[in-house]
Formats: C-alpha cells, sequence, structure tokens
C-alpha cells in the first residue's frame, strides 16, 4: 500500500481561513509547532499574501531543508469556497491542490471524485515555484476559481523513493509535517490517514486502526481508533496541564497482514 497524496492530515484547525480581499493587498502569518520529528521537514510559518492584482503568494518556511532534493514532496490543499462541505470530503473539502514534486509544481483540481490533473484543465500558466530554505509558490486566484476567501493546508514529506524507470513511487520510509497543525491542552486533537492498494489503487477503507502518544513524557491513549469516511481516524483529548510540551505519536492501519505506520506531533498550546 501507499499513502495517497496529500492524506496525512494532522489535526489541522478545520479548515483554517485566510482572507484575501479583492482589490486590496493582503499578508497572513500562520505560525506551525516546530521539532515533532528531526527526520521530517519542519515547517515553521506559512505567509499567505496577495497583491492588487489578485495574485496569491504561499511562502512556507521549511529551514531544515535548505534545498529541494528528489525525495521531497510539498503539498498546499486549497479550499477555495472557505467550504469543507464541498470540495474533497477526504482533504478538507479541498477544490484545488498545488502538488511540488521532483522539481514540477502543477495544479490538480476537485472533479467530483478525485482531484485530476487533464491537459489544460485546471489552467495554471501563472503558477511557479521557487526554493530557498523552503518554498514559495505563486499562482493568480483566477486560477484557484477567483477565490477571494480560503482554507488551506499544507503537508511536506521526504524520504519518497521514485523508481526513475518505472516512475513507481514508494512513501514507506517517508516522513511528514502538516501545517498549520496544534494541538490544545484540554481538547481533542484528530489524526486522519488514508491510503490506497499498490496493486489495485482502491481506497483501503477497512481493516484495523493503532495509534499511539505522548504529550511529553505522557503517555496519552485514543479515545477511538476507528475507520470513518474511508479514512484511519484516531481521537485523542490532550491531557490539561501540558501546554508547552511537545505531542509526539504515530498512527497506522492493518489490512491483510500489511501495515502503515505514519508520525505526527505538534506543540501543545
Amino acid at each position: 500500500m501507499r499513502a495517497l497524496r496529500g492524506t496525512l492530515l494532522i489535526g489541522l484547525l478545520a479548515a483554517l481561513m485566510a482572507v484575501v480581499p479583492a482589490g486590496a493587498a493582503n499578508t497572513v502569518t500562520f505560525q506551525d509547532s516546530t521539532g515533532e520529528n528531526p527526520a521530517a521537514p519542519d515547517i515553521t510559518t506559512i505567509v499567505v499574501s496577495n497583491d492588487d492584482v489578485g495574485m496569491l503568494t504561499f511562502r512556507i518556511n521549511i529551514p531544515n531543508r535548505p534545498q529541494l532534493t528528489r525525495d521531497m514532496l510539498v503539498e498546499v490543499l486549497v479550499d477555495t469556497d472557505a467550504n469543507p462541505a464541498t470540495g474533497d470530503p477526504d482533504n478538507l473539502g479541498a477544490d484545488y491542490a498545488i502538488e511540488l514534486f521532483v522539481g514540477e509544481v502543477a495544479l490538480f483540481k476537485w472533479d467530483g471524485t478525485a482531484l485530476t490533473r487533464r491537459a489544460g484543465d485546471p489552467p495554471a500558466t501563472s503558477l511557479i515555484y521557487s526554493w530557498a530554505g523552503g518554498v514559495t509558490i505563486k499562482i493568480s486566484a483566477a486560477e484557484l476559481g477567483n477565490t477571494k476567501k480560503f482554507g488551506f493546508a499544507v503537508i511536506a514529506l521526504s524520504g519518497i523513493v521514485v523508481d526513475d524507470v518505472t516512475g513507481e513511487t514508494n512513501f514507506d520510509n517517508a516522513v511528514a509535517d502538516a501545517a498549520p497543525a496544534t494541538p490544545k491542552a484540554g481538547k481533542t486533537f484528530t489524526v486522519r490517514m488514508a491510503a490506497t492498494r499498490s496493486d489495485s489503487g482502491a481506497p483501503i477503507v477497512n481493516g484495523r486502526v493503532d495509534c499511539t502518544a505522548k504529550a511529553g513524557t505522557r503517555n496519552v491513549r485514543p479515545k477511538s481508533e476507528r475507520f470513518v469516511g474511508g479514512q484511519a481516524v484516531c481521537v485523542f483529548t490532550i491531557p490539561a496541564g501540558t501546554k508547552g510540551k511537545t505531542l509526539r505519536g504515530t498512527i497506522a492501519m492493518i489490512f491483510e497482514g500489511k501495515k502503515l505506520t505514519r508520525p505526527f506531533g505538534g506543540k501543545i498550546g
């Protein structure tokens, strides 16, 4: 089995909204927790801005990755109508996804079934990127449905193996960071993961879900571990009095004797 593109959504805050007023420049900065997994790309901040002509910029700061390497993938999921009830139900209601992988940046659009990319659909003539201690992605709001207000989430992965002959990708040893992600002391925190079969591409919608977590040195038992809506879902209650500690854990799904595990974490607010 392999991880779906952008499906490890770690405690995302129900589609954080970045307001993009029409015809006026605007900048919003989102802080992310740091140091969850030393092996993974570590997103520190995301700066979202627009200019007077509607060009949107996502600056995703990943200082522990000064250069973009072949084993990395960065994806920005964008809920362009600010309505998580529409768009991709497995990915925050995303209407579009911007994906940077193997040196190419591409735009995908929700077609009612999947986030897809066809020749010229969606158009992405304005889409560009650059890398310096993180990625700067620019795209016109006109190519994101003329959005004026949107939700977004970012996931950055490394450790992906690409077969140069077949083009197949292997995520078995990949590590990830998702942002913005801030577990709160005394509140519930949800981790979701989806996957597909490597032989048929069919989504895995059942099996066993197993999660572990620690808040600092304190074990945190999940309230529930189960498949919901085609995803492995674990729900935790973060202990009161752990603000400032780091939450670290893993989510795993076991299906037909195979196990897929992904780490997660975040600084507790």
